[in-house]
């Protein structure tokens, strides 16, 4: 799905349900995408839908106002997960961060518990908007079928856990006097001057063409992989992991593995475990963002110290440009994006035959801390279409990054029409940034990241 697909699969499971909608999400930005769905959530309750929606509290700054009014909706319960007691400072952060800093990382909206979408994508105009800067390049999945109940069953471990609370026993309750609208329920100092200035279309082709038939499921055994809630009390069996369930799940590559993370910290555990993949034979192909494409420089710092060793194992390192796009509407041949992207989209193939889509980034923060969720897909065309996209573009989109000649720094090749371009430091970055790198590498918190 390009993002505007994704913004109307969701609106249009909004729209179509007829029973209930649970709505899990990390990040909720109040902003014209943010808006527009709470929009079809509203409307979805006033045709007597129950809808359920939960919310990692770490994504709500400046949303008291309103998930309260939603809350108030009859046919409408918000609860946010880990939730903080202090509302607009986050004071939390200094006197209880060992609690606040474990978050709920899970995304899905799941629809009458038949249809579902789950991946990478929060809510907020840089997961759908292409004009958006920066633009997040990422993937999900719309899936039917049996796994959906996985997913919806997962959806109620964390709505009854107990780390999620009411919104209404946090902020209090709202009374609802029967508008026609969700506009009319928040305060006016909530909500967006439009609604509409998103650069999404009304109804993408996507859409339409799923509605008309014209695009087809593809019919493959489907795995939920998921962290239960109590992850964030530090859980000490490891094989209850989410990250010990994807490789029981998607097996151990014995030919290639190709993995997609946006925040890449192996750890020297991880770094040991892709090269002893390597000298097996599997070819192991990793991309993650640049420093100029990321949008957090602590993680980019954390993973360039293993730069070296990857690449002398025989690992294949790309770094995505600022201005590259990896996943293209199948069947298109270019992708509308902005001039400033950051990859998002957090995606393991493996042996070209099994599939991971989800949420989990291939770092400290994902294994250990926050929960995550995802589906393994046992499809071997749907791998072999993420491959050749990845084929197709990856050289034009993004860094390869090897090995100098004296065995122990990098550089960066840009492969070009015009020819190769070498770099022996990050390209397209300041060198104010790069010294601001080295600093934040000198930091002991790469358990935290």
């Amino acid at each position: 799905m390009t993002g505007s697909d994704a913004l109307d699969a969701r609106t249009a499971l909004a729209d179509l349900a007829d029973r209930s909608l649970d709505v899990q999400y990390y990040i909720w930005r109040d902003d014209d995408s943010g808006q527009k769905l709470f929009e079809r959530l509203w409307a979805a309750g006033e045709r007597g839908v129950r809808v359920r929606l939960l919310l990692d509290d770490n994504g709500t700054l400046g949303l008291d106002e309103t998930v309260a009014a939603l809350d108030a909706h009859p046919n409408i319960e918000v609860r946010l997960f880990n939730p903080f007691a202090y509302r607009r400072f986050r004071l939390d952060y200094i006197f209880d961060f060992d609690r606040v800093q474990r978050r709920m990382h899970n995304k899905s909206f799941t629809a009458d518990n038949q249809a579902t979408i789950v991946g990478g994508r929060n809510v907020g105009n840089e997961y759908f908007d292409p004009t958006s800067n920066p633009s997040f390049s990422d993937l999900d999945v719309l899936a039917v079928g049996p796994v959906v109940r996985a997913v919806s069953r997962s959806f109620d471990e964390y709505w009854n856990s107990e780390f999620t609370y009411p919104v209404s026993t946090l902020l209090g309750h709202q009374a609802v006097h029967g508008g026609q609208s969700f506009g009319e329920h928040i305060p006016a100092s909530s909500a967006p001057a439009s609604c509409n200035d998103i650069s999404v279309p009304t109804t993408s082709s996507f859409v339409e063409d799923l509605l008309a038939g014209r695009r087809s499921f593809e019919w493959v055994p489907a795995q939920l992989v998921a962290d239960a809630p109590s992850k964030i009390v530090e859980p000490t069996d490891v094989s209850e992991l989410v990250l010990s369930h994807i490789i029981r799940s998607i097996g151990v590559a014995a030919q290639r593995l190709d993995l997609i993370s946006p925040y890449f910290v192996p750890t020297a555990a991880g770094a040991d475990a892709f090269a002893d993949l390597a000298a097996r034979g599997v070819h192991v192909r990793i991309l993650t963002n640049s420093l100029a494409a990321t949008d957090v420089a602590l993680v980019y710092a954390a993973y360039a110290q293993y730069r070296p060793e990857l690449l002398r194992a025989g690992v294949d390192l790309f770094e995505l440009k600022p201005t590259g796009h990896i996943f293209r509407p199948f069947g298109k041949r270019r992708l509308i994006g902005s001039s400033s992207t950051t990859l998002h989209a957090k995606v393991f193939v493996v042996d070209r035959a099994r599939v991971y889509v989800g949420s989990f980034n291939f770092d400290p923060r994902s294994a250990g801390l926050n929960t995550e969720m995802g589906l393994v897909f046992d499809s071997p065309a749907l791998a072999q279409r993420i491959v050749d996209e990845l084929d197709k573009n990856l050289y034009a989109a993004a860094y390869q990054v090897r090995l100098a000649d004296d065995g122990k720094s990098v550089e960066w090749i840009e492969h070009t029409p015009a020819g190769d371009r070498q770099y022996t430091s990050e390209p397209d970055t300041s060198a104010l940034r790069l010294l601001g790198v080295f600093l934040l590498g000198l930091l002991p918190v790469e358990d935290l990241l």
